[in-house]
């Protein structure tokens, strides 16, 4: 078994801000797992707001590299566990090793990974195309260059309902709303009804994510389901959203991989709470192993190789939201651009 790694820098089609962040480029780890003619790849981008650097999560990988590449593992479950107690802090480089797992696993047994899931794809959700916070007009240009029956949007400004109204001038499409931590109970409970009215699905995580009393009040009050992000990280913050939000959304980065987030999916099921998984600004590797879980999920935001101009792989592909699985086996992930 070989461990490599592959590094780019991904460049984004436009200025993608949110509300605490902006950012043109955005660093990518490829994470591959090799054995005779067969490779498994995987993904994990940096991230400022958890101070996950590329360099961090290399090094934090070759710690496990004797681990990795001399462990017989029969499962990427098994190897899941094997690695965890030295990836345990940086969930980021996990993820990106176990999704390789996953996909080699699943092509050495001859199979597309939700098939050897035993999941069916007749009835996935699509995804979300989503708008970064700008300018009313750039964002209304945003959508016409790319018609989308679904939007997610980025809010978090002094003028978000205005943006909505004026968004929703401009098409008939679903709206999902992003805020990032950037609001009050208040505000969430006053804008909610407008932004039923709007043609808003859900809002997701409105609050700062130790605002568990403001959750409250919000979950009571609200006219729109509430989706926990920031507020719903590793496993054990399933149970604790119960009661605070109507549903998760589960960032493989943020939890460690497929492994785990299939566990917070099925734990979520059983709280009767709503499931989704979302994306960062990925290539076609990272979000290609985001596809297998579709069956599983309520809503999925996966869009992250449509907002990037120089995708280094190839893998899903995308209908107007609706995702078309490539014909390999495994994710149906591969690299089509040579390291930078």
């Amino acid at each position: 078994m070989q461990l490599l790694f592959h590094t780019f820098d991904l460049h984004l089609k436009h200025t993608f801000t949110i509300a605490h962040d902006s950012r043109d480029v955005q660093p990518t780890l490829i994470v591959e797992l090799r054995e005779g003619e067969l490779s498994g790849l995987g993904e994990a981008t940096s991230n400022k707001y958890y101070g996950i650097t590329i360099q961090s999560m290399t090094d934090a990988l070759e710690c496990v590299r004797p681990l990795v590449e001399s462990y017989a593992w029969g499962t990427p479950e098994e190897l899941w566990t094997a690695v965890h107690p030295h990836l345990r802090d940086n969930p980021f480089a996990q993820c990106a090793l176990d999704e390789a797992a996953h996909d080699l696993f699943a092509r050495q047994q001859g199979k597309k990974l939700y098939e050897l899931w035993g999941l069916q794809p007749d009835h996935n959700p699509i995804t979300d195309y989503t708008i970064g916070i700008d300018s009313v007009d750039k964002m209304v240009a945003k959508m016409q260059e790319m018609p989308w029956p679904l939007y997610k949007i980025k809010l978090g400004t002094d003028d978000d309902l205005r943006i909505v109204r004026e968004l929703r001038r401009h098409t008939t499409a679903t709206f999902r709303v992003d805020v990032n931590c950037a609001w009050t109970a208040e505000q969430t409970i006053r804008y909610s009804h407008d932004l039923k009215e709007l043609g808003v699905e859900f809002i997701e995580q409105p609050l700062p994510a130790a605002d568990h009393e403001g959750m409250k009040q919000v979950y009571a009050e609200s006219a729109l389901p509430i989706i926990a992000d920031e507020s719903c990280i590793v496993e054990s913050d399933v149970a604790r959203c119960h009661g605070l939000f109507h549903g998760v959304n589960v960032k493989l980065t943020k939890c460690g991989g497929l492994t785990p987030a299939r566990r917070m999916i099925a734990q979520a099921r059983e709280l009767s709470m709503q499931t989704m998984v979302g994306c960062m600004n990925e290539s076609s590797v990272g979000i290609s192993a985001i596809a297998h879980l579709l069956p599983l999920l309520d809503y999925v935001d996966m869009d992250g190789t449509l907002l990037i101009a120089n995708d280094p792989a190839r893998g899903v592909t995308f209908d107007y939201g609706r995702i078309i699985y490539a014909s390999e086996n495994g994710t149906g992930a591969r690299l089509t651009t040579q390291v930078l």
